[in-house]
This record gives structure tokens, C-alpha cells and sequence, in this order.
């Protein structure tokens, strides 16, 4: 994804899109980590591949926790909608739409939840954000950086 440089008052910025923002689970006043390899949150920074995707692992087990197949299916159709219609669509969107339209349910968890590969570059981009609240998606996040 690209980000253009803007003038936002006398300083110079980059808007980053609310859905890369709602899937960080960030929001106004919180931070970034800036170095040569990207923009990310501050709160997992320095975390291992493994141990950012078992973070993922973990919110997913959240939603299913406390969501039916059919609330998570309706969360990842209206997500994947918006972001289509903005622009910001990656080829795993694909494969979450697929599983979203598909009534099985075993299938759906797999990618939630699985820890092949697969399930691993699904997690990766995860369009099921906006069902845990802000302050639950930032304690995962916080137990995961401690």
C-alpha cells in the first residue's frame, strides 16, 4: 500500500486508512513505531513472527468465542465490502471472501484459528476487526508484548 506525504499544517504526514487503523485496533492519540522496515504499532514491536501471529490467533479465539459463524460471517462480508470499495483490498481478501459466502463453519474456524500456513497468511489479514471492543483487542495486545 502506498501512502502519500501531505501538508497537514505547517508540519508534513502520511494519512494511514481506517481500515489498516481498525485492524491495529488504533485509534486517535495512539502510537506508531517508525524505522527502516515500516510503520507499525508501538505495542508490538519487536514481537517474532510467530509470536505476532499467535497474538492474531488469540483475537481470532476471542471472536469465537463470544460470536456465532453468522455474526462473524456478517462482520467479514461488511468489512471486506467497505474496504473494497476504498481501495484497500490484498489478495487474502479473496480467500476471506470465499469463506465468508461459504456456509462451513469447519472451514471458517480453520483459517481463524489453524496453525498451518495458510491459516498463518490468513490471520495476516484478518477481516473480522470491529467485534472485540478497542480495550480487548489492546489487552491481547498488551499480554502479547509483555
Amino acid at each position: 500500500m502506498k501512502l502519500t506525504i501531505r501538508r497537514i499544517g505547517n508540519s508534513l504526514g502520511v494519512i494511514i486508512p481506517k481500515s489498516v487503523l481498525s485492524a491495529w485496533s488504533l485509534g486517535e492519540g495512539d502510537c506508531l513505531e517508525l524505522d527502516d522496515r515500516g510503520i507499525r504499532p508501538a505495542s508490538v514491536a519487536g514481537l517474532s513472527h510467530a509470536a505476532l501471529d499467535e497474538l492474531k490467533r488469540s483475537i481470532a479465539l476471542a471472536v469465537v468465542r463470544r460470536f456465532t459463524p453468522a455474526e462473524i460471517r456478517a462482520q467479514i462480508l461488511a468489512n471486506l465490502h467497505r474496504w473494497r470499495e476504498q481501495g484497500s483490498w490484498v489478495s487474502a481478501y479473496d480467500d476471506w471472501l470465499r469463506l465468508a459466502q461459504e456456509a462451513d463453519d469447519g472451514a471458517l474456524f480453520a483459517a481463524m484459528l489453524g496453525r498451518d500456513e495458510e491459516a498463518a497468511r490468513l490471520r495476516q489479514s484478518m477481516p473480522f476487526v470491529g467485534l472485540l471492543t478497542r480495550e480487548e483487542v489492546r489487552r491481547l495486545y498488551d499480554e502479547a508484548a509483555a
